[in-house]
């Protein structure tokens, strides 16, 4: 009948998500942060480096305000 694939459907289905919820947690334990960010393109790694540059953290929010300002003479 037709309900005998039902198993076997949520067996597949289970065994797929898991590593997708399993990085969460092994984000969260490696980078001290459960999320990711993207860096397929180069504008997006040189954004990457400037927010780890400029805060030591690069999942924080950046403005100006993060800029040190220079020193006039």
């Amino acid at each position: 009948m037709w309900f005998e694939i039902l198993p076997a459907a949520a067996i597949i289905t289970v065994a797929l998500s898991v590593p997708i919820y399993a990085m969460y947690g092994l984000q969260k334990l490696t980078l001290g942060n459960a999320y990711r960010r993207n860096m397929d393109e180069r504008f997006d790694r040189v954004m990457y480096q400037r927010d780890f540059r400029l805060t030591n953290n690069p999942y924080l929010m950046n403005g100006l305000n993060a800029i040190p300002d220079e020193d006039r003479k």
